[in-house]
């Protein structure tokens, strides 16, 4: 946490005063007596008390991120970014900058509607439109004059609201405590929760703060505060003083309860100005927050620069300006609120989402002065999205969907930050919590290709990670190994190596993990990744090679195989078509031979293979050697049931031997195919190598070629068998 600065605004003048100009603002003038004449004092009560404790609750998580870390230009938006990641922060932050800016003309259209109910002759529309023009020429002028003028415009406000309590009873009334006749509550609701969203006011000046934070939790507290007790004794006095239809019909009922009517008129002047004026002076922050941040266009990128020693965002106050004009267009207090209603909630939730998750992960790196239980955020998070869903469902999924789309919309473009933020702290507990649930030994229902691919530079041997990522696309995972000589890397550069490796598979469209080790030579060093490579019960199942048919390490290669076989992992073996490759990718031929061990996994890894999209287009041919015609007919129907059963595509085909070798039968049926599956034998006695060239000189000839060798003890046809 750096020192506070030695210039800027303090905690009143900063946050508590525009938060409490905005919360005590149009709303409480022009609406609060409708407010009370459609819900009664009690509704009216309930939701004074139920949209501050939103409120309140997200004080609580705001002022815990503001004590935990610096906060610079752009208030929510500079938060959430810098807690949840670029892409939240931008898409909550750009529907902030439109609500702060759509906030801008509810409260020029609030004061246009006061001035037209003192002065009929006027066009409200055209008051509006010269009034926000007004208060942008003057945050364009001076943020500071602005700033001094509100200590006036809340002595105005402190003056009406005297004025007020002082003041007598229009008509007699009896205190309805519950009207049933008017509009319903979360209709109302939505119209008053605007109220209270001031604390956005003190929180996107958060640049301009000499000490945010200590600034930001004091000034936002007390504000919630004041508004809260002012509002939980208003309602008693409108409810005692007027009947309810009175209170819905005259949106100025105040003028006439309190001792001296013209006071009301100043307070409405004065709060719906100073409301105006903080949220011209916010919205246009956030834009420029945005803009320098990378998440608006290249081309928008002009919105970030600033003016004068005090960086005025002018520019973005001019944009604003502009999008206020086309909101005063519309004309509608009651239309813009409930907009305005949803945009903030959005905010809120996600703030206290932010907070929420901080709290819980306690990471080491979280340590607000002000400390605030998880929980409270949490539950603050969740009446937001209760309440959303409450004032109007619709709308709720239509802003669930524009947050959504701005989030993918900025994850596509894949931004570089210079910070951190809490997602990687979320994915290593869920890591955490997920490695120690799962048990050592895998289960047939649960199991998945985790490959490890041996493939030395990707590069040159980029068949074998497109084979892996055929395999676990968005099933399992994949790690991409290589093995260099000993001394030749030390450890950190080592981890530069899978750095660059990494990079190099991303740009490709390839997730996986890469490790690189130091080894005598690469058998040793394969060996010892399958021996030590993984994370509890999380290792890699399969291994992936390729041939190799340099006679002078054939031993040795054998070798290799008989360890991982004996580490009780699958194995394949890519022999590939050099010329070939993987051809048209839509013909895959298995050799088979029964249900169990090689069989069963051959089969798996086909049907992965063809869902990739690169296999979709693929046929799958089961194919079987019979001696003679007697019995094909019986094979015929037994694949046929078998693969019924299994509920996997393919086509079975029986293959009569009539004193064929299988070598003659294998090259005339398969060299049309694009990629040959064949099962290899345990590698059990001493005759494994001899065994192997045999291999070799079998595929010799063939299109690309697997050999597969599924590991010992454990049921692959079980896999497929489970469900049926």
């Amino acid at each position: 946490m750096t020192e506070a600065k030695q210039t800027g605004l303090g905690t009143f003048g900063g946050v508590y005063t525009p938060s409490v100009l905005t919360i005590l603002g149009v709303i409480m003038y022009l609406r609060f007596g409708w407010v009370v004449g459609n819900v009664g004092l009690l509704g009216t009560l309930a939701i004074v008390t139920l949209s501050t404790s939103i409120t309140f609750l997200t004080s609580l998580s705001v002022s815990a991120i503001a004590t935990d870390r610096v906060i610079r230009v752009g208030g929510a938006y500079y938060m959430i970014s810098r807690s949840l990641g670029i892409e939240t922060g931008g898409a909550v932050g750009i529907p902030l900058y439109f609500a702060q800016a759509l906030s801008v003309a509810l409260y020029t259209i609030g004061f246009a509607e006061s001035i037209v109910k003192t002065f009929p002759a006027l066009n409200q529309t055209y008051v509006a439109l010269i009034t926000t023009i007004l208060v942008a020429v003057l945050a364009l002028t001076s943020a500071s004059i602005a700033i001094r003028a509100q200590y006036f415009i809340m002595a105005a406000i402190a003056l009406s609201l005297i004025s007020l309590i002082l003041g007598k009873p229009v008509e007699p009334t009896v205190i309805e405590l519950w009207n049933s006749n008017g509009e319903s509550f979360w209709v109302v609701f939505a119209v008053f929760f605007p109220a209270v969203t001031g604390i956005m006011a003190g929180v996107s000046m958060s640049g301009d703060l000499r000490d945010p934070t200590k600034s930001i939790p004091i000034g936002t507290l007390a504000a919630v505060g004041t508004g809260y007790l002012i509002y939980m004794g208003l309602p008693i006095i409108l409810a005692m003083r007027a009947d309810a239809s009175t209170l819905i019909e005259d949106s100025l009922i105040m003028k006439q309860m309190a001792l001296w009517g013209p006071t009301i008129l100043w307070g409405v002047w004065g709060a719906t100005l100073s409301s105006a004026l903080g949220s011209i002076l916010g919205a246009p922050r956030v834009l420029q927050a945005l803009a320098r941040d990378g998440v608006l266009p290249s081309w928008m990128s002009i919105l970030g620069q600033g003016s004068g020693k005090g960086d005025e965002p002018r520019i973005g106050t001019a944009v604003t300006l502009g999008v206020a004009i086309a909101a005063v267009c519309i004309g509608d207090l009651n239309l813009i609120a409930p907009i305005l209603t949803m945009f903030f909630l959005t905010t809120y939730l996600v703030l206290n989402i932010s907070a929420g998750i901080e709290g819980m992960l306690q990471s080491p790196s979280f340590r607000p002065t002000f400390r605030v239980h998880w929980s409270f955020s949490l539950l603050g998070a969740a009446g937001c999205l209760a309440v959303m869903f409450l004032i109007n469902a619709i709308a709720t999924v239509v802003a669930a969907a524009i947050v959504l789309g701005i989030y993918f919309w900025l994850q596509q473009r894949e931004l570089v930050t210079a910070w951190g933020d809490v997602r990687r702290g979320l994915w290593m507990e869920l890591l955490r919590v997920g490695i120690l649930q799962i048990r050592h030994a895998e289960d047939t229902k649960n199991w998945r290709p985790h490959v490890l691919v041996l493939s030395g530079i990707p590069r040159k041997r980029w068949s074998l990670i497109e084979l892996a990522e055929g395999f676990t696309h968005n099933r399992g995972l994949i790690t991409v190994s290589s093995v260099l000589p000993s001394g030749s890397r030390d450890l950190a550069q080592q981890a530069e190596l899978e750095r660059t490796l990494s990079d190099y598979l991303e740009r490709r469209g390839v997730q996986a993990l890469v490790r690189v080790v130091t080894a005598a030579n690469t058998f040793e060093g394969a060996y010892r990744l399958v021996e030590t490579y993984g994370l509890g019960a999380v290792v890699p199942n399969t291994i992936i090679l390729g041939d190799s048919e340099n006679a002078a390490i054939r031993d040795r290669y054998c070798q290799m195989i008989r360890d991982i076989h004996g580490a009780k992992r699958s194995i394949v073996v890519l022999r590939e078509d050099g010329d070939r490759g993987f051809g048209a990718r839509s013909r895959i031929d298995i050799w088979w031979g029964g249900l169990q061990a090689n069989g069963s996994l051959m089969l798996l890894l086909a049907y992965l293979l063809c869902k990739n999209i690169s296999w979709r287009k693929a046929q799958i041919y089961l194919k079987l050697v019979v001696p003679d015609s007697r019995a094909a007919a019986a094979a015929q129907t037994n694949l046929e049931i078998l693969i019924a059963k299994l509920r996997i595509t393919a086509l079975p085909q029986v293959l009569i031997a009539e004193g064929r070798s299988f070598n003659e039968i294998l090259h005339s049926s398969s060299e049309n195919a694009d990629l040959v599956f064949l099962g290899m034998a345990k590698p059990d006695n001493d005759m494994f190598v001899t065994y192997y060239e045999k291999q070799q000189i079998l595929a010799t000839g063939l299109p690309t070629t697997l050999f597969v060798l599924a590991a010992p003890d454990f049921a692959f046809e079980e896999i497929l068998v489970e469900s049926t």
